[in-house]
């Protein structure tokens, strides 16, 4: 029988790596977690924040000990270099599509030793995903979608919500941005948008709310089909920019009922 150690004090310094413990029944093994944590709803409470998306706070991750430091993206590669420097056990991943995160959910579900668990869930959103691309078949518009992350600079979808929308029936008119690895590979212009006339605007910007109104107002946009027929919809970015478990507990059925009302 393996003597093998799994880790028991492990800080997540985002959202992905928390609800998929606590889905498999291991948040006893979190000490510490991201200001930014929504799912579940008692995470933030049940443990020490201990960092934003940009900026860690080392003297409360060196009191907590841990023994796993979770993190997602180039984008945390600072904090990264400066945990590794004190000679923490650091996991920075960078999966960015659909297909990506499961594989994610299935290598962090067997470093903390529950491998089958973690097969039983992702069977579940395989499952998931095949009911909502038959849903898909039945719609009768196929829409072209703008998805926008951010607003200063324009910033569109990142893979694993560009293949949400593909596997929700929709053509995210931007797919070839998406397939950058990098945040800056997916910056376009405001006239980019006017001239691929989408039929539907998703708006999620991380960390604040979404002004619908702003969008109606840029230049050239009021020849746009969605502004046009008032088919700008915010969306949560606590499922649709958390690279987990998220977008298949809720993000699917969400986004395809959306295209469902609009377009079936």
């Amino acid at each position: 029988m393996s003597s093998r150690k799994y880790p028991q004090r492990i800080v997540c310094m985002t959202e992905e790596s928390v609800e998929l413990l606590y889905l498999l029944g291991q948040q006893d093994r979190i000490v510490g977690v991201s200001c930014y944590v929504e799912r579940p709803p008692q995470a933030k409470s049940d443990n020490v924040v201990i960092s934003s998306f940009l900026k860690a706070n080392m003297k409360r991750i060196r009191e907590l000990r841990p023994d796993l430091i979770l993190g997602f993206s180039d984008i945390q590669k600072e904090i990264a270099r400066d945990l590794i420097a004190e000679g923490f056990n650091v996991w920075i991943a960078n999966h960015r599509g659909l297909e990506e995160v499961l594989d994610y959910c299935l290598a962090l579900g067997s470093a903390v030793g529950c491998r089958d668990e973690t097969l039983r869930l992702i069977q579940r959103y395989e499952s998931k995903l095949s009911e909502v691309c038959e849903r898909a078949k039945k719609l009768k518009t196929f829409p072209k979608v703008y998805i926008e992350e951010w607003n200063g600079p324009y910033i569109t979808g990142i893979r694993y919500f560009s293949d949400l929308v593909t596997a929700c029936g929709g053509h995210d008119i931007f797919r070839d941005r998406s397939l950058g690895v990098l945040a800056q590979d997916r910056f376009i212009e405001p006239s980019e948008v006017v001239e691929r006339d989408p039929d539907i605007i998703l708006g999620c910007w991380c960390g604040k709310k979404v002004e619908k109104e702003s969008f109606k107002a840029r230049d050239g946009w009021d020849r746009i089909s969605a502004i046009q027929d008032d088919r700008v919809f915010e969306l949560d970015p606590a499922i649709f920019l958390q690279p987990g478990p998220a977008l298949f507990e809720e993000g699917l059925d969400t986004l395809m009922s959306l295209f469902e009302n609009n377009f079936a």
